[in-house]
């Protein structure tokens, strides 16, 4: 697929890296192919899971937030376990057949992991401007037809760039190791925008209302996503009251249930006596003060999920960040276009 490209180079020369490191690790020869890149949301990628998978999600952090999943197949991580506890060759075709993991392999395997993690982190760092952390989370296997499947199991519902490596150990080709990584992160490591890079936080792009909507895409244009008819409650947080009333006005038309005030309000409020399906938070600076509300409202509502769209006059590349950071699903610019905003509900609400 077309864009990206600086990403997958770099998760390319971080993979034929870890293979070096885990070829010493394991004492057999690791080596990685060119890496194929499709995209996938949760429902395709899981009827693309043909076979049992070992999945280890790792968290990043700092300046590019965001939750990527590396999904091995379970029988090749009982092999690359087996092989690192010295288990002998008959006893891991035993397990393999019969997709025993005990305890002791997953903390080999999760050994394994760390170590690929860790490539990763010491690849990536010196390519971005900003700082960038990975941190292995606790892995979990999955067994199609047999494991639930939840919104967060065995992937949270997302859209995904997933690059699938080729990968062959002591000359024998493994069955699976795909990295996950949600298109809200591939963005923020890599943004499809060719431009400098901001000076004294100046904007991060000159045309940022037609970059932002090229960066997070509504699903349809003007008519939400498809399928969408309008309905469900919206809460609007917009200090300007007649741009507040604005939105509620055609929003409203279009079939929404409405809750608005200023940025200051008690929101426990409209959590308590509503189902919130969405926040439309209006800033005006888009400070930290401004950005801190989307960790604000997520806490309240109780709901890690909920879409929340950020809008502002202007936006820099650091405000996006942490923006994103504190719980932002996508980003919009002032003053609000009827048909965009339309389309940004559809698709949440859509997908709810």
């Amino acid at each position: 697929m077309a864009g990206f490209e600086k990403l997958k180079k770099m998760i390319q020369s971080a993979l034929k890296q870890s293979a070096e490191e885990s070829s010493m690790l394991l004492n057999q020869e690791l080596t990685v192919n060119d890496t194929e890149v499709k995209e996938f949301d949760k429902t395709a990628y899981l009827n693309d899971l043909e076979d049992s998978a070992f999945v280890v999600p790792v968290d990043s952090r700092e300046d590019y937030p965001g939750q990527l999943h590396m999904v091995f197949s379970l029988r090749d991580a009982i092999l690359m376990s087996g092989i690192l506890l010295g288990i002998p060759p008959g006893r891991i075709s035993e397990k393999r057949k019969l997709l025993i993991l005990e305890a002791d392999d997953i903390d080999a395997f999760s050994e394994i992991a760390n170590q690929i993690i860790g490539t990763f982190n010491s690849v990536f760092q010196p390519l971005l401007p900003e700082k960038f952390h990975l941190k292995q989370l606790p892995p979990s296997k999955f067994v199609p037809q047999v494991d639930e499947v939840t919104d967060s199991l065995p992937v949270p519902d997302e859209e995904y760039l997933v690059y699938k490596a080729q990968i062959r150990l002591g000359g024998d080709d493994l069955n699976r190791f795909d990295i996950l990584v949600p298109f809200s992160l591939a963005r923020c490591i890599d943004p499809q925008e060719a431009a400098p890079e901001p000076q004294n936080d100046e904007p991060a792009i000159h045309d940022q209302a037609e970059s932002l909507r090229r960066l997070f895409p509504s699903d349809a244009e003007g008519k939400g996503a498809s399928g969408f008819s309008g309905g469900g409650a919206v809460l609007i947080l917009e200090d300007d009251l007649e741009e507040r009333e604005a939105v509620k006005g055609f929003l409203t038309a279009n079939g929404f249930t409405i809750h608005a005030s200023g940025l200051g309000a008690d929101m426990k409020e409209f959590f308590s006596m509503d189902e919130i399906q969405a926040v439309v938070l209006g800033m005006k600076k888009a400070d930290e003060w401004e950005l801190s509300l989307c960790s604000k409202i997520k806490e309240l509502s109780g709901n890690s999920q909920l879409p929340i769209i950020a809008c502002a006059c202007q936006w820099t590349r650091t405000g996006i960040f942490k923006a994103l950071k504190n719980g932002a699903k996508d980003i919009i610019m002032k003053p609000y276009e009827q048909n965009e905003l339309l389309g940004k509900l559809g698709k949440f609400l859509a997908a709810a």
